[in-house]
């Protein structure tokens, strides 16, 4: 099949995706088109205008399939360039804009759902990589349509639930590797992007906790940083003290791949994550998940990783910590769980039967 993609937002998590596509399903072939991460408010609405404009003929093939995330603002681009109105079409959700945690830092503005809801209806067929992230996005569509003043369609939230599918972002066979447990005190990394909505709050108070129990442990903070790092990194680094391992983003692959191998386990405090690659990750190298029982990871991980939520968390990740801890120094090897069901190997044929399916039906 001849394939058009569009990423319209190319942040980390879905040039992962789209190219975990093109490198596992290469019988295709595949015209990926992407803008850059950056300026979201105008990225978001103005990518139908600078695609419409500047990429006329490349939009303007013959394509048996249109993918396109769900940052794409795809009812404004079918109106700008008419031929692709008439291509079946994959939209897919690497998040929502419904579930993210708000950063006090923003104006009220609807736009970013309105635009993921008229995407979505845009679609022949929509694909979120977890439930949680399907279940969150039809609930906010819901809670939107209620708000809105009048003339509203009926069956706007029963159209999307027809269409909608779950299938995960696979993780590529290189991420696989064997663990390297090393002697001493409990190894951890916490491997997110430097932001508020990755939960730097909840991790600083914990290792607070932690280090005036005097538990033995050794944190690997790694990770994406940004002009904006919020305060709680910093009080970190002064509280960790000889505790801290590695500090900051890991340039080489390798080195960073290392890192994961070594670590006895591979924790998050995230207030938002809608799969959780940086955690499954780790898990694919060994690592212990020690996760939040809620977002997406009590869908993809046993319960018996999954610290306590809402009131007395904090409490619940030092708990665990601390347990942990005790079963090192006692001798036991912390075991990862098996996720090799999300490896592109298994995961190939289902992503090939939902093109097809979407190509050959439109449905």
């Amino acid at each position: 099949m001849k394939i058009l993609l569009l990423s319209a937002y190319d942040a980390a998590s879905h040039a992962y995706w789209h190219r975990g596509l093109v490198d596992n399903l290469g019988q295709h072939q595949w015209t990926v088109l992407t803008l850059p991460p950056r300026y979201f408010s105008w990225r978001i609405r103005g990518n139908s205008l600078s695609w419409a404009f500047s990429e006329r003929e490349c939009l303007e093939q013959d394509y048996d399939l249109l993918i396109a995330t769900s940052m794409t603002d795809l009812s404004a681009l079918r109106g700008f360039v008419p031929h692709l109105a008439g291509i079946p079409t994959l939209v897919y959700f690497h998040e929502n804009q419904f579930a993210y945690p708000e950063s006090g830092r923003e104006y009220g503005n609807v736009e970013p759902k309105i635009l993921n809801l008229y995407t979505a209806l845009a679609a022949d067929l929509i694909c979120f990589n977890t439930d949680y992230n399907r279940d969150t996005f039809i609930d906010g569509c819901r809670r939107l349509l209620k708000k809105l003043p009048d003339q509203i369609p009926v069956g706007v939230i029963e159209q999307l639930e027809r269409r909608s599918s779950v299938l995960p972002v696979p993780l590529p066979q290189s991420v696989f590797l064997p663990h390297a447990p090393q002697p001493g005190p409990l190894r951890l990394i916490w491997n997110h992007r430097w932001e508020f909505d990755k939960g730097p709050e909840l991790l600083l108070r914990a290792a607070r906790q932690l280090c005036e129990a005097g538990v033995d442990f050794r944190l690997d903070l790694v990770g994406q940083q940004f002009r904006r790092v919020p305060e709680a990194f910093q009080e970190l680094r002064a509280v960790l003290g000889d505790r801290l391992g590695h500090w900051g983003y890991v340039e080489s692959v390798a080195e960073y791949r290392r890192l994961l191998q070594q670590a006895d386990v591979v924790l998050s405090t995230a207030l938002h994550d809608f799969q959780g690659i940086a955690v499954l990750e780790g898990v694919a190298a060994g690592a212990m998940p020690l996760v939040p029982g809620r977002l997406a990871y009590p869908q993809l991980l046993p319960a018996s990783c999954c610290y306590c939520s809402g009131e007395g968390e904090t409490q619940s990740l030092v708990d665990s910590v601390i347990r942990l801890a005790g079963l090192k120094c006692a001798g036991q090897v912390l075991s990862a769980p098996d996720i090799s069901a999300l490896s592109w190997d298994n995961m190939a044929p289902l992503y090939e039967r939902l093109l097809h399916r979407v190509a050959a039906e439109g449905v």
